[in-house]
């Protein structure tokens, strides 16, 4: 990896410019050093479109386009979930560091393959689950590991939407890699790891679409002591959307939309509950950019958050949970 100077504007690209790429541009103008110096759609026209929206100097009609500029320091890969492991390859190929959106790839030989080609090329790559450097996830992170509140004994978390995508988008297109275990229920999976860590067994339910993809999942993570994660997706109904930890001495909730800014509640078994708000200014993509931007700066080719190892048990819980409920791409 070449050194970048402290101050150095780092150049991002972005391959797929679909409604999370706009977000993730948004919050890059944000971010102090960095610039949108390129993007790439299938379409010249919308890749126009979006270089002008959010200020890029380069719109690309091809991903090889962008993956072959050498100006280009990192690059964001927000195409569908199925495309994520060729995309990132042909960056890692021409030294480009990657972001990469969840989840990492389809499966877990996938993401093997991927992270065999970062340490091959010794380029930095990290999976883009946001989520977990969002200050107030990290601020529950903080609490649950210095037991704060006791010992972790329980936790609820959900992710539901009535979802009014059309019949033809890619979350009901199983060669896509659609259904909601992937697309959102890997988030209340990601709490549970994050915060549990491997289970010792797992039972999961799920309903279907036709299109033969998952509509809903339902969870559960077992641990020692009984202590266990009860989990579920789902893109038939709105559920409260949130985490919840209960501890030996108080309950720990991440409110509405856990897995994005929120606010944290707090509510011991003793006392009067207390709602931090972390006075978020941004969509909250702007913080995983910026831990980006540091380990690249430092030539660092892997996160010490979204860690290899950690990407490796997700894909792996995911599979896993696959495979029970029949699940097959």
């Amino acid at each position: 990896m070449t050194k970048l100077a402290q101050n150095k504007t780092i150049n991002w690209g972005i391959i797929g410019l679909g409604n999370i790429a706009n977000k993730f541009a948004q919050d890059l103008l944000t971010v102090e050093n960095a610039k949108l110096y390129a993007v790439a759609s299938r379409s010249q026209a919308k890749a126009n479109a979006f270089a002008r929206k959010y200020k890029a100097t380069k719109a690309y009609a091809s991903y090889e386009a962008l993956a072959k500029d050498p100006n280009i320091d990192a690059v964001y890969i927000a195409t569908p979930h199925v495309f994520h492991k060729e995309n990132t390859l042909l960056c890692l190929e021409h030294d480009i560091a990657v972001l990469c959106e969840k989840p990492f790839a389809m499966n877990a030989e996938e993401v093997e393959q991927m992270i065999s080609k970062a340490k091959e090329k010794n380029v930095l790559l990290m999976e883009a689950l946001w989520t977990y450097f969002l200050p107030h996830y990290q601020f529950v992170i903080h609490a649950l590991n210095n037991k704060t509140y006791g010992n972790l004994l329980k936790l609820e978390a959900d992710f539901g939407f009535k979802s009014n995508h059309s019949k033809n988008s890619r979350v009901w297109e199983k060669s896509l890699g659609g259904g909601s275990l992937l697309d959102i229920g890997i988030y209340p999976i990601f709490a549970a790891l994050s915060t549990l860590g491997i289970p010792n067994s797992m039972h999961a339910e799920a309903t279907y679409t036709e299109t033969g993809v998952d509509s809903s999942c339902s969870m559960v993570f077992n641990y020692n002591q009984n202590i266990t994660a009860i989990l579920k997706s789902s893109f038939l109904e709105k559920t409260p959307t949130e985490a919840i930890f209960y501890c030996e001495n108080a309950t720990i909730k991440i409110n509405t939309r856990f897995h994005a800014p929120t606010t944290v509640s707090i509510m011991p078994l003793d006392g009067k509950e207390e709602t931090i708000d972390f006075n978020y200014k941004t969509i909250g993509y702007n913080f995983e950019i910026e831990h980006f931007n540091t380990l690249l700066r430092t030539q660092k080719t892997e996160s010490d958050v979204m860690s290899f190892a950690f990407s490796k048990q997700l894909i792996k819980t995911l599979d896993a949970v696959r495979e029970i409920i029949n699940l097959k791409y």
